[in-house]
């Protein structure tokens, strides 16, 4: 299925925040799920089941990108489309981005795949007869890749969609560092240094961290909240070792799970450089490259008439590997 971007749409910045600005989704009933970890922390699930629920629904796992949730446009429209297709979905957040603040002093990063295994595995536990599918977005898209290659064979997953995922996390941080990528960075960094002040009201971070309270305003790009925070809290050495662990790309050869990778050549999170060769593949992966799109948009239609080509994208390709 091809994307064409209409004239007015075609502009990387207009397809990245178009849906955030201007898309309207129908209101989602969700049923909350608290779902604790076995380090004792926990994070929360949004459960949207279909009407007739039985043992053996397929269910979507959805995995949001960074400082995302359940609001994001992009996981409502993906919800509403996937459940009008028979599908049940269920958002996992990652933790600390449901609205409540996780309670260990560590939240979550683009390489943290432990959480989801421990969730996919409780999931699977629940519904042994069900067919199970996940899609990840930028981050989650990261994370997803990477939790597959670990697993190779071993996947709980029948199939899997990444959008936009920043398969290089190097380059994707000093990408957003220049031009006008620098506005999402701004927006981005906004609720991580929010989330990380509020750390500092139930843990000593300084002691863990060795960054006074006052100085998190001095974080003003990826490469520097990373360095300061989610290598240290994580055990990494540097910003440069989290970012070299913790990329997915090196991951995919070893995917053993039908897998559909959907990016666009104008993502202003990345550059070209992300997008693997064919030799880095494994032969269970699909890779879509497409000239527009933006980072995690893909909005087709006019700007009057948007038609939101990602979810249709996903729900066939759910389809075909449900039947």
């Amino acid at each position: 299925m091809n994307f064409q971007a209409s004239f007015l749409l075609k502009n990387r910045h207009i397809q990245t925040i178009y849906a955030s600005l201007f898309r309207k989704t129908p209101p989602l009933d969700f049923e909350v799920e608290t779902f604790w970890l076995s380090d004792g922390d926990f994070l929360e699930a949004y459960w949207h089941k279909i009407t007739h629920h039985t043992n053996t629904t397929p269910i979507v796992i959805l995995f949001h990108g960074l400082a995302g949730s359940y609001k994001s446009p992009y996981i409502q429209g993906a919800v509403a489309a996937l459940s009008h297709a028979g599908f049940s979905t269920v958002v996992m957040h990652f933790r600390g981005c449901s609205g409540k603040d996780n309670l260990k002093a560590r939240s979550y990063h683009s390489g943290e795949t432990r959480d989801a295994k421990e969730f996919l595995a409780s999931v699977h536990a629940r519904y042994p007869q069900a067919k199970l599918f996940a899609v990840g977005y930028s981050l989650g898209a990261n994370m997803l890749l990477k939790l597959l290659g670990e697993e190779k064979e071993n996947t709980l997953l029948s199939a899997a969609i990444a959008v936009s995922a920043p398969m290089l996390l190097a380059v994707s941080a000093t990408q957003m560092n220049k031009g006008l990528s620098r506005f999402y960075q701004r927006l981005l960094l906004k609720d991580l240094n929010a989330a990380l002040e509020r750390k500092y009201e139930t843990h000593d971070m300084q002691k863990y961290i060795g960054l006074k309270k006052e100085d998190i305003k001095k974080l003003k790009n990826f490469w520097h909240f990373d360095e300061a925070y989610t290598a240290k809290i994580n055990g990494f050495a540097s910003a440069q070792d989290y970012y070299e662990k913790s990329s997915s790309k090196q991951y995919l050869k070893y995917i053993q799970t039908p897998t559909l990778i959907i990016h666009a050549k104008d993502d202003p999170f990345m550059t070209p450089e992300v997008i693997p060769k064919k030799e880095e593949l494994s032969r269970k992966i699909e890779l879509e490259i497409l000239k527009n799109g933006g980072h995690v948009g893909f909005v087709s239609g006019s700007f009057f008439k948007p038609h939101y080509w990602l979810d249709t994208r996903i729900v066939d390709y759910f389809l075909e590997k449900n039947s």
